[in-house]
């Protein structure tokens, strides 16, 4: 569709929803209302830009208020189809209510992606994903069971399982597959380690979700080599399911083409929320335009990436991320001044020739100056060749990563298998500096 039709359309929409909430949603109407903020004033795109933003943090404040949902719960709770959440490791949980239509709505959008990606009607994929409170295995498996494949809802996570994946992928050969890229990883040196090339699976398309990696060149590289398959980044937040509207399709090339018309996708300045111009950096602002039971409307991600216009490679007029989600602005660290992004990091190593898949980032501070150490680890050939190639890989990645940082960073090879593979989501930054703070506080 032109952009500005469809634009047109969409601002119809934005101004239903607005209304929708507003008569449902005791959340939506006092914060309206307090912003002195109507549908009816909503003329533009540019005037919707004025709606103030929703936060994480008031969606927690929200269903402390009025548990378990929150009071921009807006249908009956009665209707709640599925309950999915955050873990509440590091807080109270986070609880996503998913309306019988939605949840079909849902599907029907996954479906829609999956089919742009090239898969089929009587297709196999195989989600190697924890399911439990996670929406992203779900959100595979309902898009997968309404576009007519076979959905094969293998999971993660249990002992022995990842070898037990190997074992069905050859034997099955599904046509898709979804974890996070972090796993896909893991998978394949696992088969390697049982004597299998992971391309015997058979795989034409991966899709990713969870983690940035999928549109990081190095990653996506060693994750389409492994597998002899396409790969595709997706993914936005588990609040705005279906996450699968901002996601790569076949001849898109990396990164993520923005679905607007399945959720109205903005990347803002994260002080003032205005749309930032193409090519320019920002956070994501997502806009619910079909879901009923929890609508988001203009949820700040707290994500950094940028945005290009389009129409993408694969002749779709959407706009486009062209390098994904970079990771969250909270996960940003300063290092002598310079942010960095560990999905810079992820970056620059996965390039070096010799790197064996797995690092660690620790930031620690020496006296009054911060220090950067990347551990990791390197392929067998290097540590068959000994310690020289070992110290001279450990160098080339520490200038590698000075060039592109534009800081020191100090970097050790480790052992084999010394540092830990991950079965869904990988965390890799230890940051020591804040209890070196504690200590020295103690000492004066």
């Amino acid at each position: 569709m032109d952009p500005g039709v469809r634009n047109e359309k969409i601002l119809v929409r934005l101004r239903e929803v607005m209304e929708y909430a507003y008569e449902t949603s005791p959340f939506y109407k006092k914060k309206w209302d307090e912003a002195g903020i109507r549908a009816e004033h909503i003329r533009s795109l540019e005037d919707f830009e004025k709606v103030p933003v929703v936060t994480k943090n008031e969606l927690r404040e929200a269903q402390a208020r009025a548990e378990p949902f929150g009071d921009y719960l807006c249908i009956p709770t009665e209707d709640v189809h599925h309950v999915h959440g955050t873990s509440g490791t590091t807080g109270n949980p986070t609880v996503f209510a998913i309306g019988r239509e939605d949840w079909a709505t849902v599907g029907e959008n996954h479906a829609r992606v999956l089919w742009s990606m090239g898969l089929r009607p009587g297709d196999m994929i195989f989600i190697a994903a924890i399911f439990s409170l996670y929406l992203g295995s779900w959100g595979a498996m309902l898009g997968a069971e309404r576009l007519g494949a076979k959905s094969f809802p293998f999971g993660a996570g249990a002992p022995g399982m990842t070898a037990r994946a190997v074992r069905w992928l050859k034997t099955m050969k599904p046509q898709g597959f979804y974890s996070t890229p972090s796993y896909a990883l893991h998978l394949a040196e696992v088969a390697k380690d049982e004597g299998v090339d992971a391309s015997e699976f058979g795989l034409k398309a991966m899709f990713f979700s969870g983690e940035p990696g999928a549109s990081i060149p190095g990653i996506r590289q060693r994750i389409e080599e492994s597998y002899n398959a396409r790969v595709f980044d997706c993914g936005t937040m588990a609040e705005m399911t279906p996450f699968m509207s901002a996601a790569g399709a076949d001849g898109s090339g990396s990164g993520m083409v923005l679905f607007q018309d399945m959720v109205y996708h903005e990347v803002c300045d994260p002080n003032k929320y205005g749309r930032v111009s193409w090519g320019e950096r920002g956070t994501p602002v997502y806009t619910h335009l079909e879901r009923t039971s929890q609508p988001m409307i203009r949820l700040a991600s707290g994500d950094l990436t940028h945005w290009e216009e389009g129409p993408s490679d694969c002749g779709r007029t959407y706009p486009v991320l062209p390098a994904g989600v970079y990771g969250r602005i909270d996960d940003m660290f300063q290092v002598r001044g310079e942010n960095i992004y560990p999905s810079e990091i992820d970056a620059v190593l996965n390039e070096v020739d010799g790197y064996g898949g797995e690092h660690r980032i620790i930031i620690s501070r020496e006296g009054a100056m911060d220090e950067l150490l990347v551990q990791f680890d390197a392929t067998e050939t290097i540590y068959e060749k000994g310690q020289e190639a070992i110290l001279a890989l450990g160098a080339v990645a520490a200038e590698s990563l000075r060039k592109v940082l534009g800081v020191r960073a100090k970097t050790e090879v480790v052992e084999p298998d010394m540092l830990t593979r991950t079965d869904h989501k990988a965390r890799r930054v230890i940051d020591d500096r804040e209890l070196f703070g504690t200590l020295s506080d103690r000492l004066v």
